[in-house]
Protein backbone atom coordinates (compact mmCIF):
# COMPACT_ATOMS: atom_id res chain seq x y z
CA UNK A 1 0.00 0.00 0.00
CA UNK A 2 2.39 2.44 0.98
CA UNK A 3 4.40 1.60 -2.23
CA UNK A 4 1.76 2.77 -4.02
CA UNK A 5 1.30 5.99 -2.63
CA UNK A 6 4.54 6.86 -3.14
CA UNK A 7 4.08 5.48 -6.98
CA UNK A 8 1.07 8.04 -7.22
CA UNK A 9 2.81 10.92 -5.43
CA UNK A 10 5.45 10.53 -7.71
CA UNK A 11 3.38 10.11 -10.62
CA UNK A 12 1.84 13.25 -9.62
CA UNK A 13 5.07 15.49 -9.25
CA UNK A 14 5.57 14.23 -12.50
CA UNK A 15 2.42 15.88 -14.04
CA UNK A 16 2.76 18.79 -12.28
CA UNK A 17 5.96 19.38 -13.73
CA UNK A 18 5.44 18.46 -17.35
CA UNK A 19 2.63 20.96 -17.15
CA UNK A 20 4.69 23.64 -15.80
CA UNK A 21 7.35 23.19 -18.34
CA UNK A 22 4.59 22.51 -21.27
CA UNK A 23 2.81 26.28 -19.68
CA UNK A 24 6.05 28.03 -19.51
CA UNK A 25 7.62 26.93 -23.27
CA UNK A 26 4.21 28.06 -23.99
CA UNK A 27 4.28 31.09 -22.55
CA UNK A 28 7.59 32.19 -24.17
CA UNK A 29 6.53 31.22 -27.37
CA UNK A 30 3.69 33.69 -27.14
CA UNK A 31 6.33 36.41 -26.27
CA UNK A 32 8.65 35.06 -28.92
CA UNK A 33 5.50 34.78 -31.33
CA UNK A 34 4.51 38.69 -30.76
CA UNK A 35 8.14 40.79 -30.64
CA UNK A 36 8.40 40.80 -34.63
CA UNK A 37 5.39 42.30 -34.53
CA UNK A 38 6.25 44.90 -31.53
CA UNK A 39 9.38 45.21 -33.47
CA UNK A 40 7.56 46.25 -37.10
CA UNK A 41 5.53 48.53 -35.62
CA UNK A 42 7.78 50.35 -33.76
CA UNK A 43 9.48 50.80 -37.05
CA UNK A 44 6.90 51.51 -38.95
CA UNK A 45 5.80 54.00 -36.08
CA UNK A 46 9.15 55.78 -36.30
CA UNK A 47 9.16 56.04 -40.50
CA UNK A 48 5.84 57.57 -40.11
CA UNK A 49 6.86 59.65 -37.84
CA UNK A 50 9.83 61.09 -39.71
CA UNK A 51 7.61 61.32 -42.71
CA UNK A 52 5.28 63.48 -40.60
CA UNK A 53 7.96 65.76 -39.81
CA UNK A 54 9.21 66.23 -43.49
CA UNK A 55 5.19 66.66 -44.64
CA UNK A 56 5.69 68.97 -42.04
CA UNK A 57 8.56 71.26 -43.25
CA UNK A 58 6.94 71.26 -46.46
CA UNK A 59 3.96 72.73 -44.76
CA UNK A 60 1.54 69.73 -45.96
CA UNK A 61 -0.07 69.52 -43.00
CA UNK A 62 -3.34 67.61 -43.68
CA UNK A 63 -0.81 64.40 -44.89
CA UNK A 64 1.64 65.35 -41.65
CA UNK A 65 -1.00 65.06 -39.32
CA UNK A 66 -2.49 61.82 -41.20
CA UNK A 67 1.19 60.36 -40.81
CA UNK A 68 1.38 61.51 -37.29
CA UNK A 69 -1.57 59.16 -36.40
CA UNK A 70 -0.05 56.15 -37.85
CA UNK A 71 3.06 56.80 -35.89
CA UNK A 72 0.58 57.29 -32.86
CA UNK A 73 -1.43 53.86 -33.48
CA UNK A 74 2.05 51.89 -34.26
CA UNK A 75 3.41 52.93 -31.27
CA UNK A 76 0.46 52.34 -29.48
CA UNK A 77 -0.16 48.98 -31.05
CA UNK A 78 3.80 48.37 -29.42
CA UNK A 79 2.78 49.39 -26.29
CA UNK A 80 -0.47 48.18 -25.71
CA UNK A 81 1.57 44.10 -26.36
CA UNK A 82 4.63 44.69 -24.22
CA UNK A 83 2.21 46.04 -21.43
CA UNK A 84 0.05 43.10 -22.21
CA UNK A 85 2.97 40.56 -21.79
CA UNK A 86 4.58 42.06 -19.15
CA UNK A 87 1.05 42.00 -17.24
CA UNK A 88 0.31 38.65 -18.51
CA UNK A 89 3.60 36.36 -18.56
CA UNK A 90 5.94 38.59 -15.83
CA UNK A 91 7.10 35.32 -13.84
CA UNK A 92 8.23 33.95 -16.73
CA UNK A 93 10.42 36.49 -17.68
CA UNK A 94 14.22 36.47 -17.13
CA UNK A 95 16.06 39.92 -15.68
CA UNK A 96 17.49 40.10 -19.55
CA UNK A 97 13.73 39.85 -20.99
CA UNK A 98 12.43 42.64 -18.41
CA UNK A 99 14.98 45.30 -19.00
CA UNK A 100 14.12 44.51 -22.45
CA UNK A 101 10.10 45.28 -22.44
CA UNK A 102 10.73 48.15 -19.74
CA UNK A 103 13.25 50.18 -22.26
CA UNK A 104 11.05 49.39 -24.88
CA UNK A 105 8.11 50.65 -23.08
CA UNK A 106 10.16 53.69 -22.04
CA UNK A 107 11.26 54.00 -25.61
CA UNK A 108 7.16 53.89 -26.62
CA UNK A 109 5.72 56.78 -23.74
CA UNK A 110 8.55 58.96 -24.80
CA UNK A 111 7.17 58.51 -28.83
CA UNK A 112 3.91 59.17 -28.16
CA UNK A 113 5.05 62.49 -26.56
CA UNK A 114 6.66 62.98 -29.19
CA UNK A 115 3.95 62.43 -31.69
CA UNK A 116 1.41 64.36 -29.28
CA UNK A 117 4.19 67.41 -29.43
CA UNK A 118 4.08 66.94 -33.20
CA UNK A 119 0.42 67.25 -33.54
CA UNK A 120 0.36 70.01 -31.73
CA UNK A 121 3.00 71.51 -33.97
CA UNK A 122 1.24 70.62 -36.84
CA UNK A 123 -2.21 72.59 -35.42
CA UNK A 124 -0.24 75.70 -34.76
CA UNK A 125 1.99 76.13 -37.61
CA UNK A 126 -1.33 75.60 -39.55
CA UNK A 127 -3.02 78.26 -38.11
CA UNK A 128 -0.12 80.38 -38.46
CA UNK A 129 1.18 80.47 -35.40
CA UNK A 130 5.20 80.16 -36.09
CA UNK A 131 6.06 80.64 -32.64
CA UNK A 132 4.44 78.26 -30.83
CA UNK A 133 4.36 75.33 -33.33
CA UNK A 134 7.71 76.29 -33.87
CA UNK A 135 8.30 75.54 -29.82
CA UNK A 136 6.13 71.95 -29.98
CA UNK A 137 8.03 70.85 -33.20
CA UNK A 138 11.35 71.94 -30.94
CA UNK A 139 9.92 69.74 -27.75
CA UNK A 140 9.14 67.05 -30.07
CA UNK A 141 12.63 67.20 -31.84
CA UNK A 142 14.07 66.89 -28.00
CA UNK A 143 11.80 64.34 -26.88
CA UNK A 144 12.09 62.37 -30.06
CA UNK A 145 16.05 62.58 -29.29
CA UNK A 146 15.28 61.35 -25.85
CA UNK A 147 13.48 58.24 -27.01
CA UNK A 148 16.04 56.94 -28.92
CA UNK A 149 18.54 56.94 -26.02
CA UNK A 150 16.24 54.28 -25.21
CA UNK A 151 16.07 52.98 -28.64
CA UNK A 152 20.04 52.43 -28.34
CA UNK A 153 19.69 50.90 -25.02
CA UNK A 154 17.23 48.85 -26.24
CA UNK A 155 19.39 47.63 -29.37
CA UNK A 156 22.37 47.00 -26.85
CA UNK A 157 20.50 44.48 -24.55
CA UNK A 158 19.91 42.85 -27.77
CA UNK A 159 23.55 42.73 -29.17
CA UNK A 160 24.40 41.37 -25.69
CA UNK A 161 22.00 38.89 -24.85
CA UNK A 162 22.07 37.32 -28.61
CA UNK A 163 21.34 33.83 -27.22
CA UNK A 164 17.99 35.20 -25.48
CA UNK A 165 16.87 37.01 -28.61
CA UNK A 166 16.08 34.98 -32.24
Amino acid sequence: MFRYIKLIIFIVVLLFISVSVVYLDSSMDNINESMPEVSDSIVQGDKDYNESVELLNTRYFDQSREKAKSAEDNYNDSLHTLQNIKDKYNKDLNEVHRDYIDTTINELELKLQAVDNLKEAIDYLESYDNYTGSAYGSDANEIMYDAVNYQNERNEIVQNNTELFN
